[in-house]
């Protein structure tokens, strides 16, 4: 997310001519960046690959599908072209591209986040304010929800879906509404920067009932600038990245009722914006949380112990920066025997990595992965 600060305002009334490209604007906003930072026992590692770029597309997340015939895809959001870009999760070529901009089913206003599970791909759509449900393999548009009633979405970006008894699912989708001059809203009003669904898979088809908004407006808990989050239904909790610049950057830990636990993760640690999280897990619940670290002169991502949340360490990619969203795999899938781990390259592809590599570079225990 690249949040409009007031920072930013400043320097382009000072420094921009009116009728200048908004480029310019983003320069000079680089000026302004720390420099890198040492980061102790940093692992660099090189990228198996990245996909095609075109930065018209500005991409911001991905997620990978695992089909029944063999398929290994790899499926990534691009917000300005209003579509999905659709690769071979293998080696990156290019598949196919779904979707135009406009507001029917089947078409895209601003994708953001993107979550795969089963045979279904959920899509968050900025512009559009709701969260999109297609079928794979043939992207079929089946519903959308979040954007109906006095509680719609207004600004969402991120969503995280947890797999429930039979054909149900819950799906959590943050939501960074802004005042009307696009500043942070007053404490107060930050009681709704997560809303809680319940998807459900009928013999007449799909529909989803909106069970709770939260966010706490006052203390450690508060959710100031949102897109990011992630869930972990063994230890019920769900970790929201919480970007904002002008105060510790950290990721806040909220239990699955949507209280906030107490805990922050990775406070110290984040030297830019806390971004894309997953989680790579173990059947006997060990396992390790990622984050990516998303800066433009250096691109970080953190490991922290599952169970404990303390920092483990970090490690980079060759070439990969400005990292949004991320997505982790443990499935197998040809050069990838261990799984995979991916990463949006400054808003114009994909990168990926061999899980296997990241995890014995880093010295991190590994494991199988638990049963679907």
């Amino acid at each position: 997310m690249k949040h409009r600060t007031l920072r930013t305002a400043l320097i382009t009334a000072l420094v921009i001519p009116l009728g200048a490209c908004a480029s310019l604007t983003e320069n000079v906003e680089d000026l302004f960046e720390a420099p890198p930072p040492e980061v102790a026992g940093l692992v660099t590692l090189a990228e198996r690959y990245t996909t095609e770029r075109d930065p018209q597309d500005n991409v911001d997340s991905a997620a990978t599908w695992h089909g029944p015939a063999g398929q290994h895809w790899l499926i990534a959001t691009a917000k300005e072209t209003d579509r999905l870009l659709v690769y071979d999760a293998v080696n990156g070529k290019p598949l196919q591209k779904v979707g135009a901009s406009g507001t029917a089913l089947g078409q895209f206003e601003r994708p953001n986040g993107v979550f795969v599970i089963d045979d279904l791909a959920l899509i968050v759509e900025r512009d559009n304010r709701r969260v999109q449900v297609m079928r794979l393999p043939d992207f079929a548009p089946l519903m959308h929800f979040g954007s109906d009633g006095e509680d719609a979405l207004q600004k969402p970006y991120g969503l995280w879906v947890q797999k429930l008894a039979s054909n149900d699912y819950r799906v959590w989708v943050t939501d960074n509404y802004e005042t009307a001059d696009e500043q942070i809203p007053a404490d107060a009003q930050l009681d709704k920067r997560v809303q809680q669904f319940l998807l459900r898979e009928t013999a007449e088809g799909f529909t989803a009932q909106r069970e709770r908004r939260f966010g706490d407006t006052a203390g450690r808990g508060r959710l100031k600038v949102v897109e990011s989050i992630w869930g972990d239904p063994q230890q019920g909790l769900l970790m929201v990245a919480d970007e904002e610049e002008q105060v510790e950057r950290n990721i806040k830990v909220y239990r699955m009722d949507g209280q906030f636990s107490g805990q922050r993760m990775g406070g110290g640690v984040f030297h830019y914006q806390p971004e894309g999280i997953a989680l790579y897990t173990c059947a006997d619940g060990s396992g390790w949380w990622f984050a990516a670290d998303q800066g433009k002169k250096a691109n970080y991502f953190h490991v922290f112990e599952r169970r404990s949340l303390e920092y483990y360490g970090s490690f980079s990619g060759e070439i990969t920066l400005n990292t949004d969203g991320v997505w982790m795999t443990q499935t197998p899938s040809p050069g990838f025997p261990g799984g995979a781990f991916f990463a949006v390259h400054d808003d114009g592809n994909v990168a990926a990595f061999d899980l296997t590599e990241i995890l014995t570079s880093m010295n991190l225990s590994t494991c199988a992965a638990p049963a679907p």
